[in-house]
């Protein structure tokens, strides 16, 4: 019968250990999932920062195209009326 109680207590020390493991692995995942939310979220803020700065960097594009139209315009009439002849 000590045979059988060993080999009980190796079963039982084996599960212990096993309980642990699991446990140790399931904070393990729980940390890497906070971490991969975390990541996203900060994927998601730098995504808008980019939008934001495309939709200014359009904007500006918009300004720098007018103001090339009227300088250009400005630059025909003062042609025109200087060297009109």
């Amino acid at each position: 019968m000590p045979k059988k109680k060993l080999h009980s207590n190796i079963e039982d020390h084996n599960g212990i250990r096993i309980s642990y493991h699991e446990k140790v692995c399931a904070e393990r995942m729980k940390t890497l999932f906070n971490k991969i939310d975390s990541m996203n979220k900060d994927m998601k803020n730098l995504r808008d920062d980019i939008s934001e700065l495309k939709d200014y960097a359009n904007k500006s594009k918009g300004g720098f195209k007018l103001l090339m139209i009227l300088g250009s315009l400005l630059a025909a009439a003062l042609g025109y009326f200087k060297y009109n002849g």
